[in-house]
Order: structure tokens, then C-alpha cells, then sequence
């Protein structure tokens, strides 16, 4: 297995989640909105991006573990069973911590 195409594939990753986090801390609930259900849309697209959000933060804490996982030499061992993670499933998911019975 060759770590470099994994840690390329997960640094190219968590650039663009750094990314989309970034242009989602922008968004602010306008409550100057002069029309109640202009408000109640507004603060029902600020809870869809709570929720968006929050996937990217998870998704960042994987990404982060996984290239940390590259710098200390457990790269594709599964986090449970210490065996060998299947290449495909790295291929799926390069952030993936544990074999495919472990998932």
C-alpha cells in the first residue's frame, strides 16, 4: 500500500472541507427580515447549515486522525483489531480507521 496516494487524497479532502467550513462560518441569521415567514426561512436554512456543518466538523476530525494515523505508521490497521484494512475500503474512504468487520 502506498501511504503518499492516501495522504494526497486526504490533505486534497480536507482542504476543500476547510474550505466549505469557512464558507459556512459566514452565514448569519438576518433578523432584520420583515415578513414572519421570511424570518422562519431564514432560520430554517441557518438549521440546515448547522446540521451541514457539523458533518464537516466530524468529517475534518476523521481526515485530521487518519493523516495523523500516516504520520505515526498505523495507516490502514484497523483502530479495533490491529489487522489490515482492505485496500479497497481505504479506495472508499481513506479516512477509514477499521476493517470492514469493524466498520
Amino acid at each position: 500500500m502506498n501511504t503518499e496516494d492516501f495522504k494526497l487524497k486526504l490533505d486534497e479532502e480536507l482542504e476543500t472541507v476547510m474550505q466549505e467550513l469557512a464558507e459556512l462560518g459566514h452565514e448569519d441569521i438576518d433578523e432584520t427580515a420583515t415578513e414572519q415567514d421570511e424570518l422562519a426561512d431564514r432560520m430554517e436554512e441557518h438549521g440546515e447549515n448547522i446540521a451541514e456543518k457539523a458533518a464537516l466538523v466530524l468529517r475534518k476530525k476523521e481526515l485530521v486522525a487518519a493523516l495523523a494515523r500516516i504520520k505515526d505508521g498505523t495507516y490502514g490497521l484497523c483502530e479495533e483489531c490491529g489487522e489490515k484494512i482492505d485496500e479497497d475500503r481505504l479506495e472508499a474512504n481513506p479516512a477509514a480507521s477499521t476493517c470492514s468487520v469493524h466498520m
